[in-house]
């Protein structure tokens, strides 16, 4: 992102303005408060903004070291990103829930990466998205716009993408305040014991496969906190429901590992070659998301039907256990 003063002017042109109060005692940094409240930003892109003039403290041109003091008053005008020109929309199928000119909810099927990376730049969810609405690109950064939360590649189900700045803000703080609700359903190897319960383990990088996640000590990752509830026993597996209180990468995945019930189908987690029936990957699917409309406020609940393959592989099961 590259901004300059002399051309930008405070709140002219296409943008988006921001007003906040600082409410706290203690005085604090005016960049370190900025980022602690605009999350889908970085701390140097907030000092970037507060460099070029965007920023202002009870009307006066803010620093990055300006202190806050209780009841002070920041605007932040925040231009848009700068152009996307190796992200090109691509027309593809999206099996949308719902949409408003606010915000999209997707039933993602399998096989679909959520958002480019290096070396995959094309085919993914968000070339499709900037395909289906074309002021997507304004939105949240450079490879990411518009998105709130991922899904792996092969997981399934319910996600919901901003289509405005203001949407993508506050949908992000209901998914750190666990305002919204997100619960999966995956079958499992093995049967757990009890029929509910909480799994709490820190998730950070593998010591030795950088590529993997893995249940580590607090110092070493992130918090991470997994509800699992038992649906039905299925022989020599389990369906269970899943509810999130936090969103690591792999969580669910690197949680039923942990535990000892991998999910069936996890080309990462679960050492099984042998499987009822052929999968291209884990069985995990977001079945239910919740979340308040960042605009009007009202409750939405949002499900997305079993996938076809998800279906079979219960079918296979249900049959086996009926006949042992």
């Amino acid at each position: 992102m590259t901004l300059d003063k002399r051309t930008l002017a405070f709140g002219e042109g296409e943008g988006e303005l921001l007003k906040l109060h600082y409410p706290k005692p203690l005085p604090m940094r005016l960049d370190r408060w900025l980022v602690s409240q605009r999350s889908e930003q970085s701390r140097s892109h907030i000092q970037k903004f507060i460099e070029a003039g965007l920023v202002r403290v009870n009307g006066i041109t803010g620093r990055a070291k300006t202190p806050l003091r209780q009841g002070d008053e920041v605007q932040l005008w925040m231009p848009p990103p700068e152009p996307l020109p190796y992200l090109q929309p691509e027309a593809m199928h999206l099996d949308v829930l719902f949409e408003d000119r606010h915000l999209i909810v997707i039933n993602k099927p399998a096989g679909l990466t959520v958002h480019p990376a290096p070396g995959n730049r094309n085919g993914t969810l968000v070339n499709g998205l900037l395909h289906h609405c074309s002021d997507l690109p304004g939105i949240s950064g450079k490879l990411r716009p518009g998105i709130v939360h991922r899904l792996d590649k092969d997981t399934t189900g319910c996600i919901v993408i901003a289509k405005s700045q203001e949407a993508l803000v506050k949908l992000q703080q209901q998914i750190q305040k666990r305002i919204a609700s997100r619960n999966y359903l995956a079958v499992v190897h093995g049967a757990p014991t009890g029929d509910q319960g909480t799994i709490v383990a820190a998730i950070g990088r593998h010591p030795v496969d950088r590529k993997k996640y893995a249940v580590v000590t607090e110092d070493g990752g992130r918090h991470a906190c997994t509800h699992w509830t038992l649906v039905e026993r299925l022989g020599d597996y389990s369906l269970l429901r899943f509810q999130l209180d936090t969103g690591r990468t792999h969580q669910i995945r690197v949680h039923c590992a942990h535990i000892g019930h991998p999910i069936v189908g996890d080309p990462i987690y679960s050492r099984c070659r042998k499987l009822p029936i052929d999968l291209p990957g884990q069985i995990l699917h977001a079945v239910q998301l919740g979340l308040d409309h960042p605009l009007t406020g009202e409750r939405m609940v949002f499900e997305a039907p079993l996938p076809d393959l998800f279906e079979k592989l219960l079918a296979v099961l249900r049959r086996r256990t009926c006949t042992t």
